[in-house]
């Protein structure tokens, strides 16, 4: 995400409050600032981790295995549908 968002080629970021690594988050705030990108927080990574898909699905639909994660940039919001 950091490499994505120093090359300015995120078009928006979201980053979970509860990150570990307080240096990490200081680094992707920066960014953010320093090249007007839209910062989104949330208050779990797990959340974000479900978000990005980081998990699996049971037969319920509901979300299990749910991988934490940090930081989700996007690049690309993909086509527009009607």
């Amino acid at each position: 995400a950091a490499k994505a968002l120093d090359k300015r080629q995120a078009m928006l970021c979201v980053l979970a409050e509860n990150c570990d690594e307080a240096s990490y988050k200081k680094l992707v705030q920066a960014l953010c600032n320093e090249h007007q990108i839209p910062l989104v927080k949330v208050d779990n990574n797990k959340k974000l981790g479900e978000w990005a898909g980081l998990c699996k699905i049971d037969k319920d639909g509901k979300a299990r295995k749910i991988v934490g994660c940090s930081c989700v940039v996007i690049k690309d919001f993909g086509e527009e549908t009607p």
